[in-house]
């Protein structure tokens, strides 16, 4: 219903009245028909479930109005009916009066009536008729129901082209007329009706808008062009409504193979001449693949065409999505001359701590603190193993040294998510509790990136190494020690 859809739109600037769930569908309710209210009746907790709830109602109740109306009008008509006949169809009667000759019979004086007409045969009231073949469902399109017994989702009801088809002829020489809302990812606000996903078209992978606000399915001519997809031109060109301006185009793709979660559906679409988006479906292809959006749960429902299988495909957040993505083969560190002429600078691994630096960081603890030791954790005998091999390579590097303090944090491993394997850390939580926190303002992760505009050489030194990074004052290396099963060490 289009309430509901406008619903959506406007829900975002006002975000604390729609705060959760229950909200939305408190808020969704007061807006409805007082009849449909009346019919509802309880509180929901689910917007999704209230909408469901509220489709089939409204169905339900529609079809009462058309019963009790084609009822009103069968009654009417029957009544008019028999009155005329009543009025028209008297024959004259013959009465007997007395005479001085004797009795006689007299016709009575004919009254000049208007010739009879028959009323027109009148249609037969309809009554309601069983689902069959000639009575598919609204909704599935399936025979043996009514819509509001469908258990089939809701199809989006949404502007379609005239005619139907997707590339249908219009009448006369008037061009066809599209809308088409977003066709830059940067331009879709938050809260907006859509959803944005990287799928694959005809094996390339491919920026996919599912806009139930766009009347047809576009593609990017810049997309087209790139992968070798072949257009078509047609007589009549379409009229495409965009945002800021008017665009005209008279191309189209015959013919495309989208994936979607394991299963292949065919898109013609028409030919944009911008950079944007590379794919936009629009209601014309979700209303053949009853597409069903939930924007919250960021999840799309379709409906194969050729197996009958219902998906629900989750699409990530626009912000994970990129567009393209272009690789260059990695120079070798070995063929850079510049690398070959410092050999000492460059090394594959490194020789031990940094240097001294004018600034050193110190470890303040709070006033009265007395040193901190905890019992090392249990480890298993692969884990043991792997602990005593990490030990001597930090050992033989110089990054940890054997230790005395009265300072102790359990160590323990945990598991490498890219290259597997296990990282030695220590848990230095018991030193964190009793550490004044630093009050220095740490940038923030944006402006950090605006600095690396236009850097060429960028350090990966973070990925090698831990805390080896920073060094620690001399007078505060105590209080780095860790334990082990084979002895305390410190930083």
């Amino acid at each position: 219903m289009q309430y509901v859809q406008t619903f959506i739109q406007l829900s975002q600037y006002s975000p604390r009245d729609v705060a959760d769930d229950p909200s939305r569908a408190a808020r969704l309710l007061q807006g409805f028909d007082p009849t449909l209210q009346t019919h509802l009746g309880r509180r929901y907790q689910s917007f999704s479930e209230l909408v469901d709830t509220a489709l089939d109602m409204e169905n339900r109740l529609c079809v009462a109005n058309e019963d009790k109306k084609r009822k009103r009008q069968a009654s009417s008509a029957q009544g008019s009916s028999q009155k005329q006949k009543a009025n028209y169809q008297q024959q004259p009667r013959y009465v007997i009066q007395p005479n001085q000759s004797g009795w006689f019979h007299r016709a009575p004086q004919q009254q000049q009536y208007p010739a009879y007409r028959a009323p027109a045969q009148l249609p037969a009231p309809r009554a309601p008729t069983a689902p069959g073949p000639g009575n598919p469902c609204f909704n599935c399109g399936k025979t043996g129901h009514f819509s509001r017994e469908c258990r089939a989702p809701r199809r989006i009801q949404g502007p379609t082209p005239a005619g139907g088809s997707q590339h249908s002829k219009p009448k006369g020489n008037t061009p066809w007329k599209g809308q088409v809302h977003y066709i830059h990812l940067e331009q879709i606000p938050v809260g907006e009706p859509v959803l944005a996903g990287t799928f694959s078209v005809n094996g390339h992978p491919t920026v996919v808008l599912f806009d139930s606000g766009a009347m047809h399915t576009f593609i990017s001519q810049s997309y087209a062009s790139k992968h070798g997809i072949k257009t078509s031109c047609i007589k009549e060109s379409y009229n495409i409504s965009a945002p800021g301006n008017s665009i005209n185009t008279n191309l189209i793709v015959k013919r495309l193979l989208l994936s979607i979660g394991g299963e292949d559906f065919i898109i013609s679409p028409v030919v944009l001449p911008h950079q944007g988006i590379d794919v936009i479906l629009g209601m014309n292809w979700m209303n053949e693949n009853h597409a069903v959006l939930d924007i919250g749960s960021r999840i799309v429902q379709l409906k194969s065409n050729v197996s009958g299988k219902i998906l629900k495909v989750h699409i990530p957040n626009q912000k994970h999505i990129e567009p393209t993505v272009n690789a260059t083969e990695l120079q070798e560190i070995k063929k850079i001359p510049v690398v070959c002429d410092f050999p000492d600078v460059f090394l594959e691994e490194l020789p031990g701590l940094p240097p001294d630096r004018n600034v050193e960081f110190s470890i303040e603890l709070a006033l009265g603190t007395a040193p901190v030791s905890k019992r090392p954790y249990r480890m298993t005998p692969d884990e043991l193993k792997e602990l005593k091999t990490q030990l001597q390579e930090q050992l033989d590097k110089g990054f940890i040294r054997p230790s005395s303090s009265p300072w102790g944090c359990p160590a323990l491993f945990v598991e490498k998510k890219d290259q597997g394997g296990k990282r030695l850390c220590v848990d230095y939580r018991p030193l964190n509790a009793v550490t004044v926190k630093n009050k220095y303002p740490l940038p923030h992760i944006d402006i950090l990136f605006d600095q690396l505009a236009g850097a060429r050489v960028f350090s990966k030194i973070d990925l090698r190494s831990g805390y080896y990074q920073i060094k620690i004052q001399e007078e505060d290396i105590p209080k780095t020690a860790f334990s082990t099963r084979y002895g305390l060490y410190e930083y």
